[in-house]
């Protein structure tokens, strides 16, 4: 018997490729250099903001020497354009809905900074529907480790094999089976430009609302 979930953010709750585009689109200008399009960075996302940026200087050809700048950059430009360019998913609402109706407790688990997260559920209308929101610099290690799930499942006091993992990725997946946690990924993520479904995982779900039915 399930007792709780915890979900993803970036490409499971919301969709926030148009503000990662920004941020970065603004980063690079400030540094010198062109923007990135919107379907290469899908590719980058989903492994913290120091994997985001240094495969994106990496891209665009820029020296490693920039990764200072860049971060201190990023993280002054992104609070100001956060879920401006998102959208939540369609179902997420309801989906989610269902999951606390059904008396799961819920928990979002990101690798996006914790305060870039809440302040992104705030906007969206989503913050409610979580005890806990922890993001990749709550702990010492980000998704795909296992740790941050543990970590999640001792904070929430439940056992990771009644703890449900939602996510869109391989770094979802890899994190939940490692811990031991059950887990089901949305089709419509980003997967680091990976077909989902060649992902190990519980069930594949083309909306939130099916998250119950395929376990």
């Amino acid at each position: 018997m399930l007792q709780a979930a915890i979900i993803d953010l970036d490409g499971t709750l919301v969709d926030t490729l148009g503000d990662f585009s920004a941020a970065l689109a603004g980063t690079l200008a400030e540094l010198g250099w062109p923007a990135v399009p919107k379907e290469t960075i899908e590719g980058f996302i989903g492994k913290g903001t120091e994997h985001l940026l240094r495969t994106t200087l990496a891209h665009v050809g820029a020296p490693a020497s920039l990764y200072e700048p860049a971060w201190d950059a990023y993280h002054r430009i992104y609070p100001t354009i956060n879920g401006r360019h998102s959208q939540v998913y369609p179902g997420v609402a309801e989906g989610v809905a269902q999951l606390r109706a059904a008396g799961l407790r819920l928990a979002c688990l990101t690798n996006k900074p914790t305060e870039f997260a809440r302040e992104l559920l705030r906007a969206k209308g989503l913050a409610g529907a979580f005890e806990l929101v922890f993001g990749g610099d709550a702990f010492e290690r980000k998704k795909p480790d296992p740790l941050p799930l543990l970590k999640t499942c001792a904070a929430l006091g439940t056992l990771p094999a009644q703890t449900l993992m939602v996510g869109d990725s391989s770094n979802d997946a890899a994190a939940a089976r490692a811990a031991g946690c059950p887990v089901v990924l949305v089709t419509y993520g980003y997967n680091h430009g990976r077909p989902v479904r060649e992902v190990d995982a519980n069930g594949y779900v083309d909306s939130l609302v099916d998250v119950l039915k395929v376990l």
